[in-house]
C-alpha cells in the first residue's frame, strides 16, 4: 500500500493511492501515528480498503499532502553512510554509524515550502531514503531487523551547515530547524519495495543536477541500522530512521553553493514518488 495524508497543515486527513489515484480512507479513523503502526494497523487498513472496493472517495490531486505519517516521537539520521558522500565533506568513513537527531518540528508535507532560518547564509540539501518503524524496537538482532520496518518514504534532510559545523556542540543545531524535514509524498509499506539496497535517488535545484546516487553504495545496510540504533534507544512504532545522503551537497562543491530564497529543490527516488520545495526566507510566525 501506499499511505498518505492530506489536507491543511495541522488538519490532515488519512488516505492511500491505488493505481495512481489518491482516494480518502478517513472512514478508518485514526491517524498514522505511533498508535496506528501498534495496532497492526497496516493490516487492518489493508483490509479495510479491500472491503470497501469500488466505495472509496478520489481526493482530488489540488488537495495539500503533508507528511504521510503524523508527527513521530523522535525522527534519527545517520550520517556519512555513503563513502563519496564522506570523502566530499573530507570525513575519514565512519567505523560505526554516525548517530544525530532531527527535531520532530522540523517535519513538513513534501512540497511545503523550506524555510531559511533566521541568520542562516548556509542552508543545504540532501536526499534520503528514510524508512519508518513498525514495531517498538529494543536491542534488535540484525537477522530480525527487518520484521520492524514497516514502510519506506523519501525525506528531504535539509541541513544549515553553520550551525552544524561550526557552532559548539551537536549537529542536531543544524537539522532541527522548523521545514527541515520535508516527507512524502507516500510512505511505501515494505512490500511495496523490492530491492531496497538497489534504489536510484536523485535531487537537482533549480532544474540542474546535484545528487545522482544509489542505495546500492551504502555503509551501514537497514537491518543493521535497526540493530545498531536500537542498542542506545527504544524505536517507537511510527518513528523515522533516515539512512544518510550520497555525494552532491552543496557543502561539497568547491566553492560550497547553498540555497537562497527563490530556489527551487526537486527530489526523488525509485518507487518512492518525487517532492518539490520552495526556499523562502526567514518570516517571524
Amino acid at each position: 500500500m501506499k499511505l498518505i495524508r492530506y489536507g491543511a497543515a495541522g488538519k490532515e486527513k488519512i488516505g492511500v493511492i491505488i493505481d495512481g489515484v489518491r482516494y480518502d480512507t478517513s472512514a478508518f479513523g485514526g491517524d498514522y501515528n505511533e498508535q496506528f503502526f501498534e495496532d497492526n494497523g497496516l493490516d487492518r487498513l489493508e483490509e479495510f480498503v479491500k472491503a470497501n472496493e469500488g466505495k472509496l472517495i478520489a481526493i482530488s490531486d489540488d488537495e495539500r499532502l503533508g507528511s504521510p505519517i503524523a508527527r513521530p516521537s523522535k525522527i534519527v539520521c545517520i550520517g556519512l553512510n555513503y563513502a563519496d558522500h564522506a570523502h566530499e565533506t573530507n570525513a575519514p568513513l565512519p567505523p560505526e554509524p554516525v548517530i544525530f537527531m532531527k527535531s520532530t518540528t522540523s517535519l513538513v508535507g513534501p512540497n511545503d515550502d523550506i524555510m531559511i532560518p533566521k541568520n542562516s547564509v548556509k542552508t543545504d540539501w540532501e536526499v534520503e531514503l528514510a524508512f519508518v518503524i513498525g514495531k517498538k524496537a529494543s536491542y534488535v538482532e540484525e537477522a530480525d531487523a527487518m520484521d520492524h520496518v514497516a514502510g519506506y518514504v523519501l525525506h528531504n534532510d535539509v541541513s544549515e551547515r553553520e550551525f552544524q559545523l561550526e557552532r559548539n556542540g551537536t549537529w542536531d543545531k543544524g537539522k532541527g530547524c522548523d521545514t527541515f524535514a520535508p516527507m512524502g509524498p507516500f510512505l511505501a509499506t515494505a512490500d511495496e519495495i523490492a530491492d531496497v539496497d538497489n534504489l536510484k535517488l536523485w535531487l537537482t535545484v533549480n532544474g540542474q543536477s546535484m545528487q545522482n546516487g544509489t542505495t546500492a553504495n551504502f555503509i551501514f545496510k537497514i537491518p543493521y541500522l535497526v540493530h545498531y540504533v536500537s542498542q542506545f534507544m527504544t524505536l517507537l512504532p511510527g518513528d523515522v530512521i533516515s539512512t544518510g545522503t550520497p555525494a552532491g551537497v552543496g557543502l561539497g562543491f568547491k566553492p560550497p553553493v547553498y540555497l537562497k530564497a527563490g530556489d527551487v529543490v526537486e527530489l526523488g527516488i525509485d518507487g518512492l514518488g518525487t517532492s518539490k520545495q520552495t526556499l523562502v526566507a526567514y518570516a517571524k510566525n
